[in-house]
């Protein structure tokens, strides 16, 4: 029965990289069929590991996206903000605070707060301790707006994943999902507010990052 989950599991995988038009899945593993010997080609158990991985990462993340959008008409990456921002002091975080916690680049992040600010679910003021510095904060209706869509979103995260595994695997998923984090930011040279001087007037690099990416918007 394994097997056979296994199995359907990587047949999936392989149909979302024909639909998808790419080799996102199938490049990472045939260590037998390489002749690229400095290459650390994934073991069988690795290999259905890491595609198990990526089937159920978008899977649950169509889940929960989807449930938001139907449900709250609020993107992820915006939920994803008023949540953040509910849980700082005064509702209020800067805006290099803010990126840090976010999943977002920081040209995506500042496009989600203007269009959160033509919600009227966030404003943006002046900081008082630098001139140079933005504060976002959640308004009221922001608030009501997190809060009307809070059950529902949580109920579907619980469906998608914490209904299907144990008590001992959510402490395990925690622990990977830790480390893997923490090895991606070590290599990337992240560091945590503050980190010397800051600038957050981020017209021009965003400008840059859009152009570089080609993204006129995030979806409404």
């Amino acid at each position: 029965m394994g097997e056979l989950i296994e199995t359907e599991v990587i047949e999936h995988s392989r149909s979302i990289t024909t639909v998808q038009g790419c080799q996102t899945l199938n490049y990472l593993g045939y260590a037998g069929a390489m002749t690229d010997s400095r290459a650390r080609w994934l073991s069988a158990e690795e290999e259905r590991a890491w595609r198990s991985f990526l089937v159920a990462v978008a899977t649950l993340f169509s889940a929960v996206e989807g449930q938001l959008a139907r449900d709250s008409g609020i993107p992820h990456g915006y939920y994803e903000i008023l949540v953040n921002l509910s849980e700082a002091p005064d509702r209020s975080l800067r805006m290099s605070q803010l990126a840090e916690a976010s999943t977002s680049s920081k040209s995506r992040l500042s496009h989600a707060v203007a269009r959160l600010e033509e919600r009227g679910w966030v404003e943006r003021l002046d900081c008082p301790t630098d001139r140079r510095g933005q504060v976002a904060r959640l308004t009221d209706a922001g608030f009501a707006a997190l809060d009307a869509a809070a059950p529902g979103h949580v109920e579907q995260v619980r469906q998608s994943l914490f209904d299907r595994i144990t008590a001992a695997q959510v402490t395990e998923l925690a622990a990977i999902s830790a480390a893997v984090a923490a090895g991606e930011q070590a290599k990337s040279g992240f560091c945590p507010d503050p980190c010397g001087a800051e600038s957050e007037d981020l017209g021009e690099a965003e400008s840059k990052d859009l152009r570089e990416a080609g993204l006129a918007e995030l979806a409404d």
